[in-house]
């Protein structure tokens, strides 16, 4: 009739020949081998595999930027205020600001939405919106923004366009 089929399966580094006839799936037949063997992972020990897996990758991956506190240059951009480029990419700068007790901002626009974070301090925007530590603020592209100031002194974390000196209104 037909000539008899074997197929090996690895268990535990062993091949194991077995028959096989027409009328048997050798795949589902490798899977429950393996499976009875215990070399089969169960479905929270394959997540614990990958989530460990991942770890690996994602600790490996050196295209992550950390700045540390004492990192990069505090750099004079207008009196009393101090910028410090955190990082800068396809027209978009992420950056802090250090505002000396009493000093200001004019009015500017933005040529895109910046999302603003008090750090310390607290930060006075025209003279209705006070925005403390750990405080947002978000000025929409096109929108005046008031004078921003702060009595005490603030540090406080940007995203937005790159400041350039004609979106200040002075």
């Amino acid at each position: 009739m037909y000539p008899e089929r074997r197929a090996c399966i690895q268990i535990a580094g062993a091949c194991v020949s077995l028959g096989m006839n027409s009328s048997i799936d050798r795949k589902h037949l490798s899977q429950n081998a393996a499976r009875q063997n215990g070399l089969v992972a169960s479905s929270s020990q394959a997540r614990s595999i990958r989530r460990r897996l991942l770890e690996r990758v994602a600790v490996a991956d050196q295209t992550h930027l950390t700045l540390g506190f004492d990192d990069g240059e505090w750099q004079p951009f207008t009196p009393g205020i101090r910028l410090k480029v955190l990082r800068e990419r396809d027209g978009v700068m992420s950056y802090l600001l250090r505002l000396e007790p009493g000093a200001r901002l004019p009015p500017h626009r933005h040529p895109s939405d910046e999302e603003c974070v008090v750090l310390e301090g607290v930060l006075q925007v025209g003279t209705g919106i006070e925005v403390h530590a750990g405080g947002y603020h978000v000025a929409h592209q096109g929108a005046l923004h008031a004078t921003i100031s702060s009595q005490l002194g603030a540090t406080i974390f940007l995203r937005g366009a790159v400041p350039e000196a004609h979106h200040v209104l002075d």
